[in-house]
């Protein structure tokens, strides 16, 4: 799971055997591949549900992460999933660096 998360936030730091913690500043790369896969709407909408306070919290299916992919989920996955919280003082920018709002005319 470690790639997995590599792929996603390359500078961050992993640790723990069964269970991982991850620590990273960076959400570049996660964008980017929001981006690929042409799914930063969909992702925007699911985020910004998701925002507590100064924290936003979301699960990636461990199976697809292991393909290099994104799936997002508000629910359990048969396999298990990566929980994510990201957490900022300004965490709205950080969700629209992520996942900007779509202009008028852009499908995502």
């Amino acid at each position: 799971m470690a790639g997995a998360l590599k792929a996603f936030f390359p500078d961050a730091i992993v640790e723990g055997d069964d269970v991982l913690y991850a620590q990273s500043r960076s959400v570049e790369a996660f964008a980017e591949q929001l981006a690929k896969q042409r799914i930063r709407a969909a992702a925007r909408k699911m985020l910004l549900r998701n925002v507590v306070g100064d924290e936003v919290h979301f699960r990636l299916s461990k199976q697809v992460a292991t393909t290099g992919k994104i799936s997002l989920s508000e629910e359990d996955h048969a396999l298990g999933d990566i929980e994510v919280t990201i957490r900022s003082a300004d965490i709205e920018a950080v969700v629209d660096r992520i996942a900007p709002r779509p202009r008028q005319g852009d499908a995502a």
